[in-house]
């Protein structure tokens, strides 16, 4: 299923801005990037990844209240410095800090 059909099950007839937690798991992302998922998710605060084949993040909009995303491949350096300059309030990807993430910044 692709990340945009499963974003339309999983909003279960409400609006995106009642959404708080997504989780999107062993969906499809086209071309390795995130579909669908727009600033409307105003009050989203948990995102699950997992096994979508996401290569990059740079296209996920900027979500305030965003403050945990799962995913189980590990986000390269830049991706991590695009989460924490994008997303003001998101504290961890999957197992770590991003204080903690941030100090193995060269």
């Amino acid at each position: 299923m692709d990340m945009k059909k499963r974003i339309h099950l999983e909003l279960r007839n409400r609006t995106p801005s009642d959404v708080r937690e997504l989780v999107l798991d062993n969906c499809r992302s086209v071309e390795g990037k995130i579909e669908g998922l727009t600033a409307e998710f105003v009050n989203l605060e948990f995102l699950s990844l997992i096994n979508v084949g996401l290569m990059s993040v740079s296209n996920l909009p900027k979500l305030a209240k965003l403050k945990k995303v799962k995913r189980k491949t590990v986000l390269i350096l830049p991706n991590i410095h695009w989460l924490i300059s994008h997303q003001p309030n998101l504290t961890h990807t999957h197992t770590h800090t991003l204080q903690s993430l941030v100090a193995f910044d060269p």
